[in-house]
């Protein structure tokens, strides 16, 4: 199947072909046309599965249709298509990718990403005269909007991509009221990696007999990707990654911590050994988070450390190697993680050192995502044999009565929560 066959012009397939894209993945297969023939479109897809092409170049499309006398952003501030996504980094990522796939665009097509974290005038400037295709983070949307900086009265698509994490970081009220300022003859497209309970209740609420895509979990671990757990002391894990980025020759290398405060302490150990590395967190301003990871994708830096916050939508092109200093708290984040390589049919390495501490949770994970990664341990840094006195005391431990939530508690917190849904969400 080729990307003619889904119904794109030549316009977009030529950008295609320049940016190395050379078939539809199979959500592009699936959500290209139906989006295309109109539909609402709600799609199980994981991390770099190809979802951005999925409902950009349908709408893209659909924009090499409306002439510029028929636009119907004649009128200052007013958008076509909207995106909704949780995280700056992601909104950054796709009003890039739709400003590549649109180079050879017939018109001028104007595209703006808006999220917060920094100065809010420049993005009120640049919504001066409408826009075609919107990427926002839900909170500085509705910043504009009080600001009149931006009209939602036209829009013709909505997208809201991975609403799961959206509701995990609380946007319930804010995409609510952005819903209602939305007209009621639209196009919605939802993508979400998982469907709990408070995404149950946005479908319901806002797609209309939506085409139904579902792209099974284990085509997201490609078989080029190589995943090997290395065993080592918990206290060796650093000397151990200096020890890699010396002797391997892996031209750029992501490594995944569990908190800012390891990252920072990380990249000073590194750098007092000599070897230049930059972090991705939190804490950082937009700005200092913009300039990493462009150093990164630009080669001009070899080692990015960072926190969850680059686990999804993050994308570099040909990432040869992923490494889990840190174990992830989620199995499904793990991988969300090392999703950034092996992608678009390059090989990728994806490392993640395992300690005595998180033996068991590393088994989970390969338990909870169907695998089993080798293990093997590096000459000099092998893990100690003994299990450690303090990870011992933690095993033995009786579960402390009021600790544990019972059946019966999570089930009533299920339920309330569920409740709490529905008085967001209302019924449809």
């Amino acid at each position: 199947m080729s990307f003619i066959s889904l119904g794109l012009s030549e316009y977009l397939v030529t950008a295609l072909t320049e940016l190395g894209y050379q078939q539809p993945t199979p959500i592009q297969q699936k959500a290209i046309p139906a989006t295309l023939e109109g539909h609402d479109v709600l799609a199980a897809a994981e991390t770099g599965s190809g979802k951005t092409a999925g409902f950009s170049l349908p709408i893209l499309q659909r924009l090499l249709t409306v002439a510029p006398s028929e636009d119907k952003r004649k009128g200052s501030n007013q958008v076509f298509a909207l995106v909704l996504v949780p995280t700056r980094e992601l909104a950054v990522q796709i009003e890039e990718a739709v400003r590549q796939y649109a180079r050879h665009f017939p018109r001028k097509l104007k595209t703006l990403a808006v999220y917060g974290g920094v100065a809010i005038n420049p993005q009120m400037q640049g919504m001066r005269g409408g826009c075609d295709v919107l990427v926002a983070t839900p909170g500085r949307l509705i910043d504009l909007i009080e600001r009149n900086a931006v009209k939602l009265n036209t829009v013709n698509t909505l997208v809201l991509d991975e609403a799961d994490r959206m509701l995990d970081l609380g946007f319930s009220d804010e995409l609510r009221t952005i819903l209602d300022l939305l007209p009621q003859q639209r196009q919605n497209l939802l993508f979400s990696a998982t469907f709990p309970q408070d995404v149950r209740a946005l479908i319901d609420n806002l797609l209309v007999n939506p085409v139904e895509i579902e792209i099974q979990q284990e085509s997201t671990i490609p078989e080029q990707l190589v995943q090997t757990a290395i065993e080592v002391d918990r206290d060796s894990r650093t000397a151990l990654l200096k020890h890699l980025l010396e002797q391997e020759s892996w031209t750029q290398v992501l490594v995944f911590v569990a908190s800012k405060r390891t990252a920072t302490n990380v990249e000073n150990k590194l750098f007092k050994s000599g070897i230049a590395a930059e972090t991705l967190h939190g804490d950082m301003s937009q700005l200092e988070r913009n300039q990493a990871l462009k150093n990164f994708k630009n080669g001009d830096s070899r080692i990015l450390i960072a926190t969850d916050l680059a686990a999804r939508g993050i994308d570099i092109p040909n990432l040869p190697c992923v490494l889990n200093y840190d174990l992830p708290r989620s199995p499904a984040d793990y991988v969300h993680r090392i999703g950034r390589t092996a992608r678009a049919g390059e090989e990728g390495l994806a490392l993640s050192f395992v300690d005595h501490e998180s033996d068991a949770h590393f088994k989970l994970i390969e338990k909870r995502n169907k695998i089993k990664v080798i293990r093997e341990s590096v000459a000099g840094f092998e893990r100690s044999p003994e299990v450690p006195q303090d990870v011992l005391a933690k095993k033995g431990q009786a579960p402390v009565k009021g600790k544990r939530k019972s059946k019966k508690d999570k089930l009533r917190e299920a339920a309330a929560a569920a409740a709490r849904t529905q008085d967001i969400w209302g019924k449809k």
